[in-house]
């Protein structure tokens, strides 16, 4: 399987340990692995890889450089190099983690099966034959030292040169350089969290002015938190505001639909009097009169007609007996029916 490594899970054992010697002693050297063979996975063993850096500040790059490395080859055993303090200084000026730190970030890579404590600065043939090194991995571009153009081309030259592609985007000199552009903010934060300002090689007034900035900034920061929280308090009125006033026109309108001079109660007002009305008003005055006329002869002889010569010829007319307020009295004082008769037809006469 591509890349697997030959040592147990944990982190890579340093060169001298126990894991890694055994290793190197099951390692046939004597059998020489080509760069064709270690690619078609034809080799009778594992191919043996060699990265070696400073590994400062061990980031994504790093991880990404020596994951090349080990997924080159099928069966990859990859060994990786780590220089030491008082060579790096020499070489490349001061580090920010010291070596021990460095050495356990690289046992803690998945990718590495073995490390090597203080790796020199170029690679010679005894260190090769020492660790039976196959290929050396490392980014193509010429890495130039005092006395070389290039400390890699000599491997390049036969064939044992691995190249890998850099992380753009990403170093250790990356890293260091934004922790430089803002250094106050990161003195402050250190500050806080309760370093001393002699921790951090800062001096008494450089202290106090950072303190001040920082409740500077602290205020700054409350003030423009009070201001959004003005600005959305703001929001939030005018948009009730604005809802409010939607709702009051539609309060508004459906008010006039119902109780305005054409409003529907308006008019169920008018209609129920109209009908009122209707229901209470007199008979036309026509009806009336025939009506009256029908009733007077009905009820009343025809006196123009009584006084005709044919009146005698025929029977008069049943007349309505009326009751008169002495009959009231008569009938108040028992006088019997007979009585009153007599009464009627007395006043009939006269």
């Amino acid at each position: 399987m591509p890349g697997v490594s030959v040592v147990g899970v944990g982190p890579a054992p340093f060169s001298e340990m126990e894991a890694a010697v055994l290793e190197n002693e099951r390692t046939d050297y004597s059998v020489k692995i080509s760069l064709e063979m270690a690619k078609a996975g034809t080799a009778s063993r594992s191919v043996r890889v060699y990265a070696d850096g400073i590994y400062d500040m061990f980031h994504s790059g790093h991880a990404r450089q020596l994951m090349q490395a080990k997924m080159a080859f099928p069966n990859t055993y990859l060994i990786v190099g780590v220089c030491s303090d008082k060579l790096t200084n020499k070489k490349k000026g001061r580090t920010v983690m010291n070596e021990a730190e460095r050495y356990e970030a690289l046992r803690h890579c998945r990718y590495v099966d073995e490390v090597i404590k203080a790796a020199p600065w170029s690679i010679s043939d005894e260190y090769l034959e020492k660790h039976k090194i196959d290929f050396v991995a490392h980014d193509d571009l010429p890495y130039v030292s005092s006395d070389s153009d290039d400390i890699y081309k000599h491997l390049k030259d036969r064939d044992m040169f691995l190249a890998t592609q850099r992380t753009e985007g990403i170093s250790t000199t990356d890293i260091i350089a934004r922790i430089i552009k803002d250094y106050d903010m990161y003195v402050r934060r250190n500050l806080t969290r309760g370093y001393s300002a002699k921790e951090l090689n800062v001096s008494f007034m450089k202290e106090k002015k950072i303190q001040f900035e920082e409740n500077l900034s602290k205020m700054k920061d409350k003030s423009r938190e009070l201001m959004d929280k003005i600005k959305d308090t703001k929001d939030k009125g005018n948009e009730m505001i604005h809802r409010w006033e939607e709702k009051s026109r539609e309060f508004i309108t459906n008010f006039l639909d119902m109780f305005g001079s054409e409003g529907r109660f308006t008019n169920w007002i008018q209609e129920g009097r109209a009908r009122l009305e209707q229901a209470i008003s007199p008979v036309n005055s026509d009806d009336e009169d025939e009506d009256s006329t029908d009733g007077r002869d009905s009820a009343e002889p025809d006196r123009s007609a009584a006084g005709s010569p044919d009146s005698a010829t025929k029977s008069p007319p049943t007349k309505r007996g009326r009751i008169s307020p002495s009959l009231i009295g008569a009938t108040s004082r028992g006088h019997d029916k007979q009585d009153y008769l007599d009464l009627e037809l007395e006043d009939e006469a006269s």
